[in-house]
């Protein structure tokens, strides 16, 4: 894997902008599709945290720069540094992350997230926990994390866990797209408004003196409009998507949606979960089943622990080299081509998976520290 590295310093990568009463914390990175990376972590932490302190601060609105909202943590410099140095960079960086994550879901004031466009991983830590999701015709969302040997992050054990039915599983182990009106539908967003009146909207938040939830509300109420399901959607496939992702284990969902291809083998979206998973990971896959499963019955500062313990075995490679073999096939040489290892689902064993969700024994090691909040995150 050859490595490049830069020395021009990126600078405005956040932009914090806004009045006395009303904050913006803008992702300004949109060349990167505005993925995450240590310096924007630590920028939005520093600040959020001065904006819930000062008592003028009313609201925060949350959006980006770009077509892009945040196709996630920048996986790239995280694995290329890993790999120039040392598996504790990828820790390091990560429990940064997963402290913001925490910030904004235990936020005491108001955060409005603007998603119009791609929302993935890193960017869904963000954003699923604020208490306004808004979306448009232009909002894609997926955490599609398996398919290069990592698993869904960031909080999603807590927030996809919470989701009807088995939905939180289905997304995890396919990475499927939804659109905004399926994220509106099943609770990720709370809110749906065409992209053309989104600047009407933040100029209206922009005005706002008040951090009442029912204010805010109104206001955004006034600009939202219903959104319509397509025909292929899989909000319309919930009774068969229960049945299957509701299975004990990956390979028990995966022979369920077998037999129901024999059934009915037009069902192209059954056909593209099984090519999916058949292409992802398998440890990922039993990873993020047991993960989505325990999360149901945890807080999330319980789901974020589980999570930091388990990205820091896959950065470690304590058990596998998949994150690496699958950032090769996807992000560097871009073949599609990962050799994962084990590369089949009956080969990881149980052990195996019990394994990421210990404690990391390492000299080089710390657990997640959280501070204690008061508040309780928004629910979905």
């Amino acid at each position: 894997m050859a490595l490049t590295l830069t020395f021009v310093k990126e600078t405005n990568q956040v932009l914090f902008e806004g009045n006395s009463f009303v904050k913006e914390v803008i992702l300004n990175r949109p060349h990167k599709l505005n993925s995450l990376n240590h310096e924007m972590v630590s920028q939005m932490k520093e600040r959020l945290t001065l904006y819930e302190n000062d008592p003028s601060v009313k609201l925060i609105i949350l959006k980006a720069n770009g077509k892009t909202f945040c196709a996630g943590g920048d996986v790239i410099s995280v694995v290329t540094s890993s790999i120039a140095g040392h598996w504790s960079y990828a820790a390091s960086f990560y429990k940064k992350q997963l402290t913001l994550d925490h910030l904004i879901a235990t936020y005491k004031k108001p955060v409005v997230s603007l998603i119009n466009g791609v929302v993935m991983g890193g960017g869904a830590g963000l954003s699923m926990n604020t208490n306004f999701r808004i979306v448009t015709e232009r909002t894609v969302f997926a955490m599609p994390e398996v398919s290069i040997g990592l698993f869904p992050d960031v909080g999603a054990s807590y927030f996809l866990s919470r989701l009807p039915g088995y939905l939180g599983e289905y997304l995890g182990l396919t990475g499927r797209r939804l659109n905004g009106a399926e994220m509106v539908k099943c609770g990720l967003a709370t809110n749906f408004v065409p992209s053309k009146k989104l600047n009407l909207l933040e100029k209206a938040l922009e005005s706002v003196t008040t951090s009442d939830i029912s204010t805010i509300t109104a206001l955004i109420d006034y600009f939202t409009e219903i959104a319509h399901l397509k025909e292929d959607s899989p909000w319309k496939r919930m009774d068969t998507i229960n049945k299957c992702f509701s299975k004990g284990t990956v390979e028990e969902i995966v022979l369920s949606l077998e037999k129901e291809m024999e059934v009915d083998g037009a069902e192209k979206w059954i056909a593209d979960a099984l090519n999916s998973m058949r292409a992802s990971s398998p440890t990922s896959l039993k990873i993020w089943l047991r993960s989505v499963r325990e999360g149901r019955v945890q807080s999330i500062e319980q789901c974020l622990h589980r999570e930091y313990n388990i990205s820091c075995h896959v950065a470690r490679r304590t058990v596998s080299n998949d994150l690496y073999e699958g950032s090769r096939a996807k992000l560097f040489d871009k073949d599609n081509k990962a050799m994962w290892d084990p590369p089949k689902l009956e080969l990881v064993s149980e052990d195996m998976v019990n394994q990421y969700f210990r404690e990391v024994e390492d000299e080089n090691w710390e657990c997640l520290q959280l501070p204690h909040r008061s508040n309780l995150p928004s629910k979905l």
